[in-house]
């Protein structure tokens, strides 16, 4: 139903670019958004034009709004850019970036510096960045190659200050010793450029191997065949690198530092891919993607949008131009957003024709990695979608919560809750719960009844919460949430032995079924027949089954430990507590320390150590 107070107020606005900022009931910022028309496009939301299933969604738990005018439609971008930064919205798509590729960096800081293997780089000028280089170059045996060619160092700052004599590698003619001045830093630094030469690629890679080659020759004559082997066993590394290098060279570019961009909108998920090239040198991809039914705004905005995130909060070496094939006004808009964001100047071309190649193999690569990742159910919001079904809820679920109480003979109880958001961990979210100890001992109900009248008085609650246990578990949080008001749903899950195996020869023996618990309906949803959904739940269990066991057991380490120092005379609680932090052996080792050992071991005073040792001793006499 149409708010019309909110669509009176959207009519009201300017006709100016800017943002605005959805929020719910609770003041919370749920969306932000960004328009060239104010008006235009806020209005768009509360009247009866048509939307998409997730706006239509947003608008029923909007109740305000606010907005920001801006000078520029780009000057938007990079507003909504931060706002979404700093409130992360519920309702804002996140890039999930497929994996992390390696980069070699030189930190010029260091007097005698080392080539380093860094999965994720932070930008520094004072750092010299070569990649990214993806899977299948072994950039590693690269790296390793190149330290025993050139003599330099690989082993960390610390190592190098601490050492007093070469090491091994010195010895077997690996490296050049800087670290006892076996070596001048001029030597070392013309070393050093040959390898940053090398990795510079083109010819500057073939001047490194030709130096190299006469370096090799050199000592060959000179009758040091060792040094001249060690040479000899690199080159052959090397020169299979520039091979393959040299096979991915992307050729008739005057730009060599470039991300190509391109996306494909397939029926469920919407895949993004960035082809990276740089020292003209097509090098790697990233891979992102959301699911199609979160798009709120024109696809191609809320694209833009998403590399707005991507390019303003990588660590990684930023390209002097970045191709897409967007709209020219999109593009222009694009080119100054991410100028106003970013220290470096980015170029986006307006004219593509001579990339088309390169798009049409990027957009192709997206849209199969798209087919592979679905086919393999790799994508979580397949198990979301299917929990979301399950449910008949109007939207997939995204920020689940899971919890499990942790309990032994009615000692040390505590509770864990562990967040996910899109199916996976998001650990500060994580909390866990020290629970009263009841005269009746173990009482998981009770147990279960506290654990979420303490949760739900927190505020910030998830789209679905999941328990571990069976029925009697699940029906006590339904009563719980019903008490206060509270309509959020909730499933537990719990193992079964149901059923025989499949042949005659094991028919005997029962198999282990995960079965997931819903209200209001008779019979459990065996997961085992569902394999994402599996994955989903039982991840979320097994992590808060860990994070709860973990917490019990300092819990219950910490009971006993305290217990017994109850019991000794003249010992404080900032004593206790400096003990009990220090007691990092078993209790029996304890008993069979001196007096002296006790007071050093534990920082104490001859009474405070008299006192322990004293006690220790009548409980040796009362077993006796």
């Amino acid at each position: 139903m149409t708010d019309t107070r909110l669509l009176d107020k959207a009519k009201t606005l300017p006709k100016l670019p800017g943002c605005y900022l959805m929020k719910n009931k609770l003041g919370e910022i749920i969306y932000v958004g960004k328009a060239k028309d104010l008006k235009a496009r806020v209005t768009s939301y509360f009247n009866n034009s048509a939307k998409t299933p997730k706006t239509e969604i947003l608008v029923t738990r909007i109740t305000e709004f606010e907005f920001i005018i801006t000078k520029s439609d780009a000057e938007s971008y990079v507003l909504e850019n931060n706002l979404i930064k700093e409130h992360a919205p519920k309702y804002n798509i996140r890039l999930k970036d497929d994996k992390s590729y390696p980069y070699v960096i030189v930190d010029k800081k260091n007097d005698f510096a080392r080539l380093q293997y860094v999965r994720r780089p932070k930008r520094d000028k004072n750092k010299i960045m070569f990649g990214p280089y993806p899977h299948g170059y072994g950039i590693s045996q690269v790296l390793r190659a190149l330290n025993k060619a050139f003599t330099l160092r690989d082993c960390s700052d610390y190592e190098m200050k601490s050492r007093k004599t070469p090491c091994l590698l010195y010895q077997i003619h690996q490296c050049s010793a800087p670290c006892v001045d076996k070596i001048s830093y001029k030597d070392y630094q013309l070393d050093l450029n040959y390898a940053i030469d090398f990795l510079n690629g083109g010819k500057k890679s073939q001047k490194s191997v030709k130096h190299l080659k006469s370096k090799m020759m050199s000592y060959a004559e000179g009758e040091e065949f060792e040094k001249a082997a060690v040479i000899r066993d690199q080159l052959e590394v090397l020169e299979e690198f520039l091979e393959k290098n040299n096979s991915q060279s992307v050729e008739n570019l005057d730009e060599q530092f470039m991300d190509v961009i391109a996306y494909y909108d397939g029926s469920e998920d919407i895949d993004i891919s960035i082809y990276m090239i740089r020292s003209g040198n097509l090098l790697g991809h990233k891979s992102f993607h959301f699911p199609a039914s979160e798009l709120i705004n024109d696809i191609e905005e809320e694209v833009m949008s998403f590399l707005m995130q991507y390019y303003s909060t990588t660590q990684e070496e930023l390209p002097r131009h970045v191709v897409c094939d967007f709209a020219s006004e999109n593009k222009k808009d694009f080119n100054e957003a991410l100028n106003g964001i970013l220290s470096a100047k980015v170029k986006v071309p307006i004219k593509t024709g001579k990339y088309q190649s390169l798009l049409d193999s990027t957009k192709q690569h997206a849209e199969e990695n798209q087919r592979v990742r679905l086919l393999n159910q790799n994508s979580v919001y397949v198990g979301l979608n299917k929990l979301k079904d399950l449910l008949n809820l109007k939207e997939r679920p995204r920020t689940i919560e899971c919890y499990d109480v942790a309990i032994w003979q009615g000692k040390s109880p505590t509770a864990s809750q562990v967040s996910f958001h899109d199916g996976k961990p998001d650990k500060k979210k994580y909390r866990y719960y020290h629970m009263k100890e009841r005269p009746e001992g173990n009482n998981d109900f009770a147990m279960m009844e506290e654990l979420f009248c303490r949760r739900l008085d927190n505020g910030h609650l998830p789209d679905l919460f999941v328990v571990d246990g069976g029925k009697g578990q699940l029906n006590v949080v339904v009563k719980v949430l019903e008490e206060v008001g509270i309509d959020i749903p909730v499933v537990s899950i719990a193992k079964a032995k149901s059923g025989k195996g499949n042949s005659f020869r094991d028919s005997h023996i029962l198999k282990t079924e995960e079965r997931l618990f819903i209200p209001g309906r008779s019979n459990p949803v065996i997961l085992n027949k569902s394999p994402a959904l599996f994955r989903l739940i039982v991840s979320m269990r097994d992590e808060a089954h860990r994070f709860s066991r973990v917490l019990h057991h300092k819990a219950e380490k910490k009971r006993f430990f305290k217990s017994w120092l109850d019991d000794v005379s003249g010992i404080g609680e900032r004593v206790k507590q400096k003990i009990l932090t220090r007691m990092n052996f078993p209790f029996n080792h304890l008993k069979e320390m001196s007096q002296v050992e006790i007071k050093e071991k534990f920082d104490l005073t001859e009474q405070q150590a008299r006192s322990i040792k004293e006690y220790l001793e009548s409980i040796n006499s009362e077993r006796e």
